[in-house]
């Protein structure tokens, strides 16, 4: 029982925060972060399985894409997601055919429809493996507009 109400009093205070006002301020996750990422074929020819994480509650909030660039800020590939995923979480999704040599190092991040970049990122290659890294905040910002670009959410 102790143990609950203190799992219960760490999700509220990691949520939300008292404000010198006095009022409650909710913090709401809005970031899709990756999770994982498999790779498969052969070089220059990769499919990506990327495990993402995101607060998705439909097509107002979810994660729109997944997406692998360069070291130096140049869209590699783009994994469209074509609709929310409100009650499978994390989930998996691959793509490809991804043009990468096996040695090349890549960052691998996911997008939120509403709330642009900014969850957890992975960097590695399909030599070594990709693990959670720190990308700099104004990293290639640009590609939220290059295409391609999803359409309308599915549901």
């Amino acid at each position: 029982m102790i143990l609950n109400i203190s799992i219960a009093l760490s999700i509220f205070l990691f949520t939300s925060y008292c404000s010198p006002s006095g009022d409650f301020v909710d913090f709401e996750l809005k970031y899709a972060d990756v999770q994982g990422v498999k790779v498969s074929g052969d070089e220059g020819s990769y499919a990506f399985s990327v495990t993402i994480s995101s607060p998705d509650k439909g097509c107002s909030q979810y994660a729109d894409w997944w997406e692998v660039v360069s070291e130096s800020g140049e869209l590699i590939y783009r994994r469209i997601l074509a609709h929310s995923h409100v009650s499978e979480q994390p989930f998996t999704r691959s793509g490809g055919k991804i043009s990468v040599l096996k040695n090349q190092k890549v960052w691998v991040r996911a997008h939120m429809n509403n709330a642009g970049y900014g969850g957890i990122v992975m960097k590695g290659n399909v030599t070594d493996g990709f693990a959670v890294d720190t990308m700099p905040d104004d990293f290639a910002m640009n590609l939220e507009t290059e295409k391609p670009l999803p359409g309308s959410c599915a549901f």
